[in-house]
């Protein structure tokens, strides 16, 4: 069975696994958009991968769906929380492909804590505008099924430390987390916080893992940039990511890792049809109804 792929177009070049249908390379003219992992090994940190039918944590790994109690796996044991869905530990089927594009697709369930089933397909896109991806989930049983999704990319704006690179993106409001578990409080102004990156500002020494919302959407679509000032004149100066309105929420997480990890590698950003411990809240979870599809999409490219 294939483990990968390899796309080519408009001096891009991405490499996809077959697990977890996770991003693995992507890189123009050479330089890297993303932090890689090595090819064949474990998916470090879930880097690149879809995380469906759920972004994110859910807290106890329990959750309440039509009246009806659920309670999945405990993955994050260190927090008591179920991270990240259930499509990442799966092998993805090729459907489509060709030089500069690629379509997986998987089922996810009915498993535990998650009796129903869901048909995900990926595509993957490469053109001179960057890497074009969409996922849409089908929901292939006879009864409605809780759902979200988000990619989970790390940034990679040039050679300089993270701290360095210089942030932008529009939102207004963030989630704030209990500082334990990084599960939801409440949502709070962004007015005079350090988290505002509404100009463009270095990250500095500011840590996050936190979910933003009150997003702009320019003509459908919202961005974020991520800059290396050495690079700057150059034709190097950074990575961007756009995603469409399926996507209220953003994610962004500074990678902060305990000595002897690597620590502040890259910038994870990672559009959310819902945040945090959604299953629970209820807040932008999608209710998909029998037969019925939900397609959210989002682009990488280089600055």
């Amino acid at each position: 069975m294939t483990t990968e792929f390899t796309l080519n177009a408009g001096g891009y070049t991405a490499v996809v696994t077959a697990r977890a249908a996770a991003l693995r390379v992507l890189q123009f003219e050479g330089r890297d958009l993303i932090v890689p992992f090595s090819e064949g090994g474990p998916i470090p940190d879930y880097r690149g991968i879809i995380a469906a039918p759920w972004p994110n944590r859910i807290a106890d790994g329990t959750y309440s769906f039509d009246g009806v109690e659920h309670q999945l796996p405990v993955n994050e044991p260190e927090r008591a929380t179920a991270l990240h869905g259930l499509a990442f530990p799966l092998d993805w089927a090729p459907k489509e492909s060709d030089a500069g594009s690629l379509t997986l697709t998987c089922t996810v369930g009915p498993t535990s804590g998650y009796p129903f089933v869901l048909e995900l397909s990926a595509r993957f896109t490469l053109d001179d505008a960057g890497l074009h991806t969409s996922v849409t989930a089908r929901n292939a049983a006879d009864v409605a099924a809780p759902y979200g999704v988000c990619p989970h990319p790390y940034l990679v704006a040039g050679t300089s430390p993270l701290d360095e690179w210089v942030l932008e993106f529009a939102a207004d409001s963030f989630l704030e987390v209990t500082p334990d578990r990084l599960l939801p409080v409440g949502v709070v102004s962004l007015d005079g916080h350090d988290f505002d990156f509404r100009t463009p500002l270095a990250i500095g020494s500011t840590e996050i893992d936190h979910a933003f919302t009150g997003l702009a959407f320019d003509g459908g679509l919202a961005r974020l940039s991520l800059r290396d000032p050495a690079g700057a004149g150059v034709g190097r100066s950074g990575v961007g990511m756009s995603w469409d309105q399926s996507c209220p929420w953003l994610q962004i997480h500074t990678a902060d890792k305990p000595a002897p990890l690597p620590n502040r590698i890259g910038l994870a950003v990672e559009p959310m049809t819902c945040p945090p411990d959604a299953f629970n809240s209820g807040t932008n979870l999608i209710g998909l109804e029998p037969g019925a599809q939900h397609t959210a999409s989002w682009s990488i490219y280089a600055l």
